[in-house]
């Protein structure tokens, strides 16, 4: 017994497709005789296909119509239906126009592959080989074309390989670290992960320009100097203070990306005439 995969007759050219096939897979055992194919493919109608199988059937009776008894008959009236006339030809520009980009070797091969079957397009392996180099990112391919393989298979397999070479030589991104007028890298991945969501939660938010300010700048130097670590400290001292400029006026800005550390720079104390007071315990934080 093999199950019919159901067809809900949606506007999706990859969904009938697909159905297409897998119909085709199962009419390839030898128990299913040509009588039996239509049948068994319009029982696997559902919602919106069933309503139009039944339309049609009563169309072509009216009209006198022979009915549809073969498969090759239902799949060239189906096609009619859900592959519009211009898929063709934006499935050939989409294989024209492929590259990696973002995409790992092994996407990229199915993509393509994909787009060949779709297309109809069947060449020789030389000719799909040297389409997967034309498409394929500078970096792995030119590693990879001076190294011998047999075929496709092996030519991919190579391209996994370099691709996951190049990928372990930097697994993280690089953080840019500004100091006064000197740009350091850092290659911390929580920074990383910090500056990512701190990005997204600045979108949901109105955001005001910050714009550079002349004056001293006023920054806490152990901080200045200091290299982010893997202390358990690192995020009770991760704080960061500048100057910045704020509707025509000087403003001290404190970067606190959640520090539960409370500084204040010497200057500010004497300006306000504060009395330090020392606190014995430190206070936590318990989220």
């Amino acid at each position: 017994r093999v199950d019919r995969p159901p067809f809900h007759g949606k506007e999706d050219v990859d969904a009938y497709l697909d159905w297409e096939m897998k119909v085709e897979q199962i009419f390839t055992c030898p128990q299913v005789g040509e009588e039996r194919k239509v049948p068994l493919a319009t029982l696997a109608f559902q919602g919106q296909a069933m309503y139009w199988w039944t339309t049609l059937v009563k169309e072509r009776r009216l009209h006198n119509d022979p009915p549809i008894k073969y498969w090759n008959d239902l799949r060239s009236v189906m096609r009619r239906r859900h592959i519009p006339s211009y898929y063709s030809r934006e499935l050939m520009d989409k294989l024209q126009r492929l590259q990696q980009k973002n995409l790992s070797v092994e996407e990229y091969r199915k993509k393509m592959e994909l787009y060949l079957m779709r297309a109809g397009i069947r060449e020789e392996e030389r000719l799909t080989i040297a389409r997967f180099l034309s498409g394929l990112n500078f970096d792995i391919r030119d590693r990879v074309e001076l190294l011998p393989y047999r075929d496709l298979n092996d030519l991919v397999q190579l391209w996994i390989r370099v691709e996951g070479h190049i990928a372990s030589q930097c697994p993280n991104k690089k953080i840019m670290i500004l100091r006064g007028q000197d740009i350091y890298s850092s290659h911390d991945e929580s920074s990383s992960t910090t500056t990512s969501h701190s990005e997204s939660s600045d979108e949901d938010h109105q955001v005001e320009r910050a714009y550079p300010y002349d004056g001293q700048l006023l920054m806490i130097r152990r901080h200045l100097g200091s290299q982010s670590n893997e202390s358990h400290m690192s995020q009770r001292e991760n704080i960061f203070h500048t100057r910045c400029k704020f509707s025509d006026k000087a403003c001290s800005l404190i970067v606190d990306s959640g520090s539960c550390c409370n500084c204040s720079s010497t200057r500010l104390v004497e300006k306000l005439d504060l009395t330090p007071i020392p606190i014995p315990n430190l206070i936590n934080f318990f989220g």
